[in-house]
């Protein structure tokens, strides 16, 4: 099996058993709330008549869901893509239960294989996501589909996760990390910032955080620097 198939399989049984686990927005688990840089977005969004936007890696609906709430009186549409048939199955229910299933458009893809058309949205979320594409060459790819395929006037947020580790518990042995894309903060950064050139930068901050998961019943110490990333393309740009 290839180094990429695997760690697609751990991450499958990781998040179908999560999805199980704990519901969207009830506490004990990462889908507890919304991440607080797409919540800030919202209000630039909601000033946009008829906003089309794009949640890659959009798991059960986590953010999704929050901005089509968000975009749903001014008749908005938020494209939904996530490679799991859990993430997907969830999502929708989880529309109808909070009333936006006319707002979800969901699609069952890898992000590297959804097509991103040029100038189709006026806000691109990609959430802890990105790191997962097959390849660093794919990931410059999917930034330059990204950047292409907003609208002037349009906004990019991006979290990626970099210089990611993995502790076992029971040991403290470091473990392979269990990410495709494991570029450093630096890195990571220097890939961003000739994509976007031009645009204007909304925010930009490095953070290092701490998650206790497991994998196959062992418990493991996750440590990463999220990259926030959100910036805005000018009026006037192709």
């Amino acid at each position: 099996m290839k180094r990429v198939d695997m760690i697609r399989a751990e991450e499958k049984k990781y998040h179908d058993e999560c999805y199980k686990q704990h519901k969207l927005f009830e506490k004990g688990s990462w889908l507890y709330k919304p991440v607080q840089t797409v919540l800030e977005m919202l209000p630039k969004i909601k000033e946009i008549e008829n906003p089309n936007v794009l949640d890659l890696g959009s798991g059960v609906g986590r953010n999704s869901i929050p901005i089509a709430e968000a975009v749903k009186s001014n008749r908005g549409k938020v494209v939904c893509v996530d490679l799991l048939e859990s993430a997907i199955e969830n999502l929708l229910c989880y529309s109808k239960q909070f009333e936006v299933e006319q707002v979800i458009e969901p699609y069952l893809s890898d992000i590297e294989g959804f097509e991103i058309r040029e100038q189709s949205y006026d806000f691109v979320v990609a959430v802890s996501s990105l790191e997962h594409v097959s390849s660093e060459l794919t990931l410059k790819r999917v930034l330059t589909d990204m950047e292409k395929g907003t609208k002037p006037g349009g906004l990019v947020c991006l979290v990626i996760n970099t210089e990611v580790t993995e502790i076992d518990l029971h040991t403290g042995e470091s473990l392979d990390a269990l990410i495709e894309v494991n570029l450093s903060t630096y890195d990571m950064i220097h890939e961003l910032n000739p994509v976007f050139k031009g645009w204007k930068l909304v925010k930009h901050l490095v953070k290092p955080l701490e998650y206790n998961i497991e994998r196959n019943g062992v418990p493991i110490l996750l440590k990463t620097n999220a990259v926030t990333y959100v910036v805005q393309k000018q009026e006037g740009m192709s």
